[in-house]
């Protein structure tokens, strides 16, 4: 058996833009030393009448314009919370003919992350979506019901109407007032309170019940191959992944997230599949288009999108906040051939070369991540992992998935 790999302690940062300390960010985490979680469906942990009904309500097709989507239809549970599908962008609007613009991330282990804001090094942390947009999973929560890409309602109190004739609207009125629904703001605000409080409470959310978390317990072992892809996960000269994505304990014992909630601009390649992409001149800018306006005087903030968690990333169907990728091997590849060998990733120019970051414009492609590994190499160098490297990295993973059974 090969030498356990280290693992960067707390803090580990990218060199182009000074993320969010790693101490930090887990010292809103828990001990993480809570038994594995029970098998969906055979909890012993009584969950408040709040988040019994937000489960109610997180299922129920009934909420939507279509009377067909619901946010188990996104976020499925039997699918770590995200899409069973390999969607670029999921169907939705009030005949499911619409397409969302972005591919629907899990909202799994979220329970710690915070409203967006600048930590004191100026670095851009926090907020829901892959903009930050967001400031609680309550507020996460409603955007669907209203995005007419989504459930599409023309506004709150349609879904008021709707919450009014469900099957369960006895427990709602017994659990805020027989007279709630008279209150439009007042019920949908209760309403994605009770989705939030469903997301808290819930352990498949942030079960910890992967089987690398066991290696960390000391109750389960990693194979040769997911140890050696651990080793290049946390080399900051090979895969370099742990800079964004910390793979060891917190400085209070905490499990790791696999995020440190932070933002990157990775010039992923335009997708076609999106329909929105038709439009050449069209540019999904990220952070600094959010839909308030409030950062689009920070276009070198053009292009980042928020670091998502990679646990259970091995059962994901597509990669990036595009859907571009449809498999960890291809999107992998990605990451180390990006700058190696472009051609292979981008389109081709009328001189035969490959215009790189092309899914930005011209005048924003300077803010992509090109300084640090895997990124710092040019056509023609040695990608920074091999490919059985990349299988290795894969390997581990793996290991990163709810519902491990020795």
């Amino acid at each position: 058996m090969p030498a356990l790999p280290p693992i960067p302690p707390a803090g580990t940062r990218r060199s182009r833009t000074a993320l969010l300390s790693l101490a930090t960010v887990l010292a809103a985490c828990g001990s993480g030393e809570s038994p594995l979680a029970p098998a969906p469906g055979m909890s012993t942990v009584q969950r408040s009448a709040a988040a019994a009904l937000g489960e109610k309500i997180f299922r129920d097709p009934g909420l939507s314009a279509s009377g067909r989507q619901s946010c188990a239809s996104c976020h499925d549970p039997d699918n770590a919370h995200a899409p069973a599908n390999a969607l670029a962008g999921q169907p939705g609007g009030a005949l499911l003919d619409q397409q969302g613009g972005r591919q629907a991330p899990s909202i799994r282990y979220l329970d710690t992350n915070r409203g967006f804001r600048f930590d004191d090094e100026g670095t851009p942390t926090g907020g829901f979506f892959w903009d930050g947009r967001a400031a609680s999973l309550q507020q996460q929560a409603g955007e669907p019901f209203l995005n007419p890409r989504e459930m599409a309602n023309p506004g709150k109190a349609d879904v008021v109407a709707k919450l009014a004739r469900a099957s369960y609207e006895a427990e709602f009125r017994a659990l805020y007032g027989n007279e709630i629904f008279a209150d439009v703001e007042g019920a949908f605000q209760r309403m994605t309170l009770a989705l939030q409080q469903y997301q808290l409470e819930d352990a498949d959310f942030h079960a910890y019940t992967s089987q690398y978390d066991e290696f960390l317990r000391g109750r389960a072992k990693l194979g040769e191959q997911e140890l050696r892809g651990l080793a290049l996960f946390n080399d900051p000269s090979k895969g370099n992944c742990a800079a964004c994505h910390p793979s060891g304990r917190g400085s209070d014992g905490s499990l790791p997230l696999f995020t440190d909630f932070s933002y990157d601009a990775l010039g992923v390649p335009r997708n076609a599949e999106l329909q929105q992409n038709a439009d050449p001149a069209f540019f999904d800018l990220g952070l600094c288009a959010r839909p308030a306006g409030d950062l689009a005087a920070r276009t070198d903030l053009c292009g980042a999108f928020k670091v998502p968690s990679l646990r259970n990333v091995a059962r994901r169907y597509t990669f990036f906040h595009n859907g571009r990728f449809k498999t960890l091997k291809e999107a992998l590849t990605f990451y180390v051939q990006r700058d190696t060998d472009p051609q292979k990733w981008y389109p081709l120019d009328a001189s035969g070369q490959p215009v790189k970051f092309d899914d930005l414009p011209p005048a924003y492609r300077a803010s992509v991540n090109t300084s640090e590994a895997p990124y710092d190499r040019k056509p023609g160098d040695a990608p920074a992992l091999s490919d059985s490297e990349v299988d290795d990295v894969i390997a581990f993973l793996n290991t990163l998935s709810d519902g491990y059974q020795p």
